[in-house]
């Protein structure tokens, strides 16, 4: 018999959740966002996101993450999922708004630097269970 967390079906929602979560925490968060800001003394242009925007998915993304494994979603599938819906949602805001097509350079570094992170984030979590697992 297969505990909750290891039936496909729960995997495969869970999977589909991750992705539609991570992608509406672009939309959320960031996608809205178009307004460069030009601080008046220096003339120096930033944006469009601000600090607390990006903090703010970043943090919830990690919730995303860590509720879909302590629901018993393969840490390796939430990765993924959450890597691809993330930048694809990015991409899709990135490639209408570029007339140069260097929203492309910015997909393949926000899908390898997001890449990265969940799969740090599943060495962790992979790690934290088996040693509940071996606790238990």
């Amino acid at each position: 018999m297969t505990s909750a967390g290891t039936r496909p079906l729960t995997q495969a929602g869970g999977t589909v959740a991750v992705a539609v979560l991570a992608a509406l925490s672009w939309f959320g968060w960031m996608g809205w966002d178009v307004q460069y800001q030009t601080d008046s003394d220096t003339a120096t242009v930033s944006g469009p996101y601000e600090a607390w925007q990006v903090i703010g998915c970043a943090l919830t993304l990690l919730a995303v993450f860590a509720g879909a494994v302590a629901f018993g979603v393969r840490p390796v599938f939430v990765s993924v999922a959450l890597t691809v819906a993330f930048t694809a949602a990015w991409t899709v805001t990135a490639a209408s708004q570029d007339d140069t097509g260097l929203y492309g350079v910015g997909t393949v570094l926000l899908f390898l630097g997001l890449g990265l992170a969940t799969l740090i984030a599943s060495v962790i979590a992979t790690a934290i269970r088996n040693r509940r697992a071996s606790v238990l």
